[in-house]
């Protein structure tokens, strides 16, 4: 079975699957959470400059075609800051 490759819509690095976060805006509904449903898919960095750079420019957002809530930026920031303890902001 060959690899699944997906890319960060804010550094546009190309890697495995399982090395992304998935942010999924669900159908039918239109809500956007993270990992969880069926629907349109984004995928970004577990980094701090990718997240940062996709809360500032609304990457996420143009890619799902839809607002991304605070409350889910403010998830993936304390799913960073648990994932990488020593590279606090």
């Amino acid at each position: 079975m060959t690899p699944n490759y997906r890319r960060c819509v804010s550094c546009r690095k190309v890697g495995l699957k399982e090395d992304f976060w998935r942010i999924v805006r669900v159908f039918p509904s239109g809500n956007v959470q993270l990992n969880e449903g069926m629907g349109r898919s984004a995928y970004i960095c577990p980094q701090q400059s990718c997240l940062q750079a996709a809360q500032k420019k609304n990457k996420l957002g143009r890619s799902l075609r839809a607002s991304v809530p605070e409350t889910l930026y403010q998830t993936l920031w304390q799913h960073l800051a648990l994932n990488n303890p020593q590279k606090q902001i």
